[in-house]
């Protein structure tokens, strides 16, 4: 059985989501805080979070929790799910390495439909065969779903391994937003899966600033530039 944690303030709120997942086969903890999601998180990590934003006195505690969590496991999926709906927001949710963001105005089914995509995923990675895939400087290992560059390790959460891997399997080819989003299997806005990408380039830059390999192809997407 999937476990599931919610890290919303709202007891109403998180209870419903609760009381929806857990009649959908899920196990789900529910925490209403930081600091208790930390403390059990500490213990056992879940299979997949959905964090709120604000939290009781932290206005800005969700993104810290995303913070700590994707320190503790780089291939955690993570939803962010509240009410904070500014392109900043999203922007700063996703570059502390969150896989999806959404409002609270989405759809229940939406919302299953998200989680189930995210699973899937996952179950995908650990199945995969030991494969690896080396283009330039880079190495991506499917089994082990670790990304090098120079020899160097990056850490890419499960979202940006499998949009990098979109790119590197066909190199030169270009690649739509519609391709990278079926490839990761997240279904976002234009300007999210460009939020992604530019995460993607910065990691490379942080250890080669020279990197220039992920092209913008105007009009079109993205390609891998060998």
């Amino acid at each position: 059985m999937k476990r599931i944690a919610i890290v919303e303030d709202e007891t109403i709120i998180r209870e419903n989501y609760k009381e929806l997942l857990e009649n959908h086969g899920y196990q789900v903890q529910g925490f209403a805080n930081r600091s208790t999601a930390m403390q059990a998180f500490e213990i056992r990590l879940p299979d997949l979070a959905i964090i709120d934003i604000g939290l009781e006195d932290e206005p800005d505690g969700g993104f810290m929790l995303c913070q700590s969590l994707r320190a503790m496991s780089p291939t955690l999926p993570i939803i962010f799910l509240t009410a904070r709906d500014s392109d900043f927001d999203v922007v700063s949710g996703l570059r502390l390495g969150a896989d999806d963001y959404l409002t609270k105005n989405t759809s229940f089914p939406h919302l299953m439909a998200r989680i189930a995509a995210l699973f899937r995923r996952s179950d995908l990675a650990t199945q995969t065969k030991n494969e690896i895939i080396e283009v330039n400087q880079l190495q991506l290992d499917l089994d082990k779903m670790t990304v090098q560059w120079q020899g160097k390790a990056l850490e890419m959460t499960v979202t940006e391994f499998w949009m990098l891997h979109a790119l590197v399997k066909r190199p030169g080819h270009v690649r739509s937003r519609q391709d990278l989003m079926s490839d990761a299997k997240i279904y976002v806005d234009d300007s999210t899966i460009t939020s992604h990408v530019k995460r993607i380039r910065k990691k490379f830059m942080a250890i080669d600033a020279d990197f220039d390999h992920i092209n913008t192809v105007y009009g079109m997407g993205y390609r891998w530039n060998q």
